[in-house]
């Protein structure tokens, strides 16, 4: 009896997500007779079966590939239909307004619909296969002494290795990365959705990135779904020093910052894990900026309150697929971007490096940033 409450919204969800533009491509401009609505009902009954199973052995137990990619897939797409029918049925009231009638109203929403999903769909695709632009951003920090000025930290985030075999795509983002020439590179969680053994082929080309002062790596909360405790020591075996609540100093031209990390809430169930900023922060130099890698932009509450210079998170993709950004934004206070919270703290939120799920990013692009902070 407890799993029905869940049973229940599993299914609701894509009952939800099927039925609107059931209504909106099908039942209205056919008017709920002839081939095209016996059709189309049946396409999208399909569907509707077919998402809540793939999804359940892609992400359940049986951890199967080739469905993932399957449910994904569809739940992205049916997501863009989704949305953008609830666009068109509120033009069709404008339609309505200025006289249009049905059938002609209804056929229009419809095709109108089709042509702007199935077009951002394509875009999608290519928006998240592609590798990442370079974002650069100067960033000014209190306490910053004049050696460490213009010292350039590149973050990728969010890479989310999974089903589909992306070690191409991974080596390009290595050779971006290396080409900015960091001082220091973090990955900042969510590094892969699966265990070290299906996936290491592809997160193995992070050991050729290059940065003189470190390279720093905390986990995210898809860490804790799969192997955290595997992926921390696969990390470490590859040249990146897992920030686990500690810290490390870097310095350079005599002077020094404070470079830390914590790890995702997620953790908590998990023994000898979850965030602990006060013990990240044990033993460091008061008088030092401190930099904290923090997978969730809302861990900044506690950042600010413990006077951390600058976090540096990811999580929220930006939103990944347009307009699921304002669903992320009832979680997170920041969705992308730099921000202030508090007295002095700051807090940059990339979009992500990767993708989740769905292989599709509207109006989300991904990103390899690199922050170049800065003396005031």
């Amino acid at each position: 009896m407890k799993y029905i409450p869940r049973l229940v919204m599993f299914l609701a969800v894509p009952a939800v997500l099927f039925l609107l533009p059931w209504w909106t491509l099908v039942e209205a401009p056919s008017d709920g007779t002839g081939p095209l609505f016996w059709l189309g009902s049946a396409v999208f009954v399909l569907g509707f079966v077919c998402l809540p199973a793939t999804m359940f052995l892609g992400h359940g137990p049986a951890q199967s590939d080739p469905a993932s990619m399957v449910g994904d897939t569809l739940l992205g797409v049916m997501w863009v239909v989704f949305s953008w029918s609830v666009i068109g049925d509120i033009v069709g009231v404008g339609l309505f307004a200025g006289g249009v009638d049905d059938p002609a109203r209804a056929r229009i929403v419809a095709v109108g619909v089709l042509v702007v999903s199935a077009a951002l769909v394509a875009w999608g695709v290519f928006e998240a296969r592609r590798v990442p632009r370079v974002r650069t951003l100067d960033v000014s920090i209190a306490g910053l002494g004049p050696g460490l000025d213009g010292l350039r930290m590149v973050v990728i985030t969010d890479t989310h290795f999974a089903a589909l075999n992306r070690l191409r795509w991974s080596e390009k983002v290595v050779d971006v990365v290396n080409a900015q020439h960091p001082d220091i590179a973090c990955h900042a969680g969510d590094l892969a959705d699966g265990s070290v053994a299906k996936r290491r082929a592809q997160v193995d080309p992070l050991a050729k990135v290059e940065a003189e002062l470190g390279k720093f790596y905390i986990t995210g909360n898809h860490e804790y779904f799969g192997d955290a405790p595997g992926w921390i020591e696969h990390m470490a075996s590859i040249g990146w020093q897992p920030l686990r609540n500690q810290h490390e100093m870097v310095s350079r031209g005599g002077d020094s910052l404070v470079m830390a990390g914590i790890d995702d809430p997620t953790g908590v169930g998990l023994d000898g894990h979850g965030p602990d900023l006060s013990a990240a922060l044990a033993g460091a130099d008061p008088q030092l900026p401190v930099v904290l890698l923090a997978h969730q932009p809302r861990q900044v509450i506690g950042a600010a309150e413990a006077g951390v210079a600058l976090q540096i998170s990811g999580h929220t993709h930006g939103g990944q697929i347009w307009p699921f950004h304002y669903l992320v934004r009832l979680e997170q206070p920041v969705v992308a971007g730099l921000s202030r919270h508090g007295a002095d703290t700051q807090l940059y939120t990339s979009r992500g490096t990767g993708f989740w799920g769905p292989q599709l990013r509207v109006f989300a692009p991904s990103e390899i940033t690199v922050l170049v902070l800065r003396s005031r």
